[in-house]
């Protein structure tokens, strides 16, 4: 009965000395990739933050430009409805000149026309 008890003893010495040469060796291999790849981790973290950033500040912009797009094409509107409208008396003044039937040489005609206008 004693050899039983030594052999069931010494086999387990044997497996708690596997597990340990197991687990050192273990340890050993995988450690250094481990904390290589948690450094990769750390620094994709870090680039995928400042990435975030960069695309919020340029949304922002983005809308700052498109709302500055907007008012300078209201500004543009009005520019031009207020240049129609003072356009208005020189569109019927070319009209009258258009309208007018003068003979002779047309560079003549229209420099006389063009100094009665300008009331040369």
């Amino acid at each position: 009965m004693k050899a039983w008890a030594l052999r069931l003893t010494g086999a387990g010495l044997l497996i708690l000395l596997g597990l340990a040469v197991g687990t050192w060796a273990t340890t050993s291999h995988f450690r250094p990739l481990l904390d290589t790849e948690q450094d990769q981790v750390a620094t994709c973290k870090a680039a995928r933050d400042n990435l975030a950033g960069l695309a919020a500040e340029q949304g922002k912009a983005l809308g700052d430009l498109t709302l500055a797009a907007n008012e300078r094409q209201a500004r543009a509107k009005q520019a031009v409805g207020e240049a129609a409208a003072s356009a208005q008396g020189d569109f019927a003044a070319a009209n009258r000149l258009q309208q007018e039937r003068t003979g002779g040489d047309q560079c003549a005609a229209a420099t006389s026309i063009i100094d009665q206008e300008l009331g040369l």
